[in-house]
């Protein structure tokens, strides 16, 4: 007998598949590095790095996101909350799922609306 709870949405935010590029730095340490974020939510995300880091560890992270024909970004600090290794075909490192911590009410406003795809081309444009 199937469970009709079996494929229901369990998280208190849904998340979008996305493909976008951030930058991210350790707390207190100035250097950057880069990544790819591979889904987001209005409570976090779930990143690919190439970069060895420790559950726990707290990060500074800017999204960048097309914003019409300009970028824009949103900032936000995130713990990392699980990793894996990760293999793709021509790619290798670790996955992150990530809880945000401290995210500016701007910030937040951006990051619904593109939840939301306000932050589209228009396509009379393109």
């Amino acid at each position: 007998m199937k469970n009709p709870n079996f494929n229901k949405e369990r998280r208190r935010f849904p998340r979008l598949l996305l493909d976008l590029p951030l930058e991210y730095k350790v707390m207190d340490i100035p250097y950057a590095h880069g990544g790819i974020v591979v889904n987001a939510s209005e409570a976090g995300l779930l990143i690919n790095s190439i970069k060895n880091m420790p559950i726990g560890t707290k990060l500074n992270i800017m999204v960048l996101f097309p914003k019409g024909y300009e970028l824009s970004n949103f900032k936000v600090e995130a713990e990392i909350i699980w990793k894996d290794y990760h293999l793709e075909e021509d790619w290798e490192g670790y996955q992150y799922g990530l809880k945000f911590i401290n995210i500016m009410e701007e910030d937040r406003n951006k990051l619904k609306k593109l939840l939301n795809g306000e932050f589209k081309i228009e396509e009379e444009y393109i």
